[in-house]
């Protein structure tokens, strides 16, 4: 059997590589934690859990449905071992699992209203931290997620010398491209001024107060001063682009949605029921 230093040996390692790819201490010990009942499960079936297979997740799921944890839960523990599958390069253990159906959550997702929003902004302009500022714009106008802000390298941020328009290069954490994100007047505005006032020559885009690549736990706690969160901030950005008629699946492409169901979310059905939608294409 496998002792406790060897499954340190793995889950070490995996955790460093989440710290790097811009997790908080508390999400690196929630997936830890998952993956510790994963392979003592593993463990307790005589399985190796240093050669992971498709069976074994699969089987692992169907445990889970045995003791009748919530298609949630199970959802949340496959995930993790995505996650994981990911760290390890083998997403063939992960491809075609199935697992109990996800009932889905048709609820809207809590938003900014424009008169927060403009409090907001006056708010943390009226403080003066460019640094802050840029931040709360590209969190706001972009919509990207947390994790992918504090990994922005001054190289992500590119405008054309001609048309004087920018863009912003969402990338993997081996720096292949995602998506691109075109930057607003505003956007680009902040982030200049931002980028002029650095003294170092690091990559990094956003920096701590100790010279160093900010991390989601110190953009979390700056905007905790605010009193919003980067999630609310991401919804917005969502939620304001499907309803001012950009198509769901251009907002998908834009927020990174691997699922436009999830997309779907950010439509306000009082906005436009069916019967409105037919009154106002055919009248």
């Amino acid at each position: 059997m496998v002792q406790h230093t060897e499954l340190s040996s793995l889950l070490t390692p995996f955790g460093e590589w989440l710290l790097s790819n811009g997790k908080s201490e508390s999400t690196v010990k929630t997936y830890n934690g998952a993956m510790v009942k994963f392979f003592d499960w593993m463990l307790e079936c005589d399985k190796d859990i240093t050669n992971l297979s498709k069976k074994d997740v699969q089987d692992y799921m169907q445990y889970l449905e045995s003791l009748d944890r919530s298609p949630a839960t199970i959802e949340k523990a496959f995930s993790t071992i995505s996650v994981y599958a990911k760290y390890l390069d083998r997403y063939e253990i992960i491809r075609g699992v199935s697992r109990v159906e996800k009932e889905k959550d048709d609820s809207t997702p809590e938003i900014l209203e424009l008169s927060e929003r403009k409090a907001l902004l006056k708010e943390v302009e009226l403080d003066g931290d460019l640094r802050n500022i840029a931040i709360v714009y590209t969190l706001l106008h972009t919509g990207i997620r947390i994790s992918e802000l504090c990994a922005l390298n001054r190289s992500d941020i590119q405008v054309d010398s001609e048309s004087g328009k920018g863009k912003l290069f969402i990338r993997t954490s081996t720096g292949e491209l995602k998506r691109t994100i075109p930057l607003s007047k505003d956007l680009q505005h902040h982030l200049t001024k931002y980028i002029e006032s650095i003294e170092t020559s690091q990559d990094a885009l956003f920096i701590s107060s100790v010279n160093k690549r900010i991390s989601t736990r110190g953009v979390q706690y700056m905007l905790k001063n605010y009193n919003v969160n980067p999630h609310k901030l991401r919804h917005t950005f969502c939620f304001d682009l499907v309803q001012n008629g950009v198509s769901l699946a251009t907002v998908a492409e834009l927020a990174g949605h691997s699922d436009v169901n999830v997309t779907k979310r950010y439509v306000d059905s009082s906005v436009m029921d069916t019967e409105s939608a037919i009154d106002k294409t055919f009248s």
